[in-house]
């Protein structure tokens, strides 16, 4: 489904009228236009299969023999949206996996982050999303996520806790084994 500018821009005079000002103020008469735009960002996840950012990944014939250890990619930078309130959440992403016949580049891996990131969503369904593309797009043995983020919901309204972090974990396949989780946790810096 595309984003409809149009209604996005009602919507918003509507929201500032609503909170008793002025749409048409100056100040606020491109509010409603850069809503709409900055929403085609924030939202552009939105029917996207975070699974098809590694489609552009290396096969290898022989990689029974070579599969290796795990491959980890830590301090991948995100945004989302709280689903509840529909305010920001900002945090750092660390995804590991276990190769079987398919690799990743790196930048498909922190690509998968972002499509998955880019939609309204709760920060565990986020994580478990991740997890799950890394798993079924590469076929992976294994895969652990681990996502921080600080919430909007936290930070700006209601507690007030602008120092606190929300911390996700999702495991797969090998890599839910605790001594595996333990040693991919270790190498991404993360203490669980």
């Amino acid at each position: 489904m595309a984003i409809d500018s149009g209604r996005i821009e009602a919507a918003v005079a509507e929201l500032l009228a609503a909170i008793g000002d002025d749409p048409q103020r100056e100040g606020l008469q491109q509010t409603p236009r850069r809503v709409a735009a900055a929403y085609h960002e924030l939202f552009a996840g939105i029917g996207q299969d975070p699974a098809s950012a590694l489609a552009a990944r290396s096969d290898f014939p022989d990689s029974a023999e070579r599969a290796g250890e795990v491959v980890v990619l830590r301090g991948i930078e995100f945004r989302s949206m709280c689903e509840h309130h529909l305010l920001p959440f900002f945090g750092t992403a660390h995804v590991a996996y276990l190769p079987a016949a398919r690799f990743a580049g790196l930048g498909a891996l922190a690509r998968a982050v972002e499509i998955a990131a880019a939609r309204p969503q709760l920060q565990e369904r986020l994580t478990e999303d991740i997890a799950d593309a890394l798993q079924d797009g590469l076929g992976a043995r294994g895969a652990l996520v681990v996502l921080e983020a600080a919430h909007g919901c936290v930070s700006a309204r209601g507690p007030r806790q602008e120092s606190a972090r929300t911390v996700t974990l999702a495991a797969r396949g090998e890599l839910a084994d605790p001594v595996r989780r333990a040693e991919a946790l270790t190498l991404m810096g993360v203490s669980a």
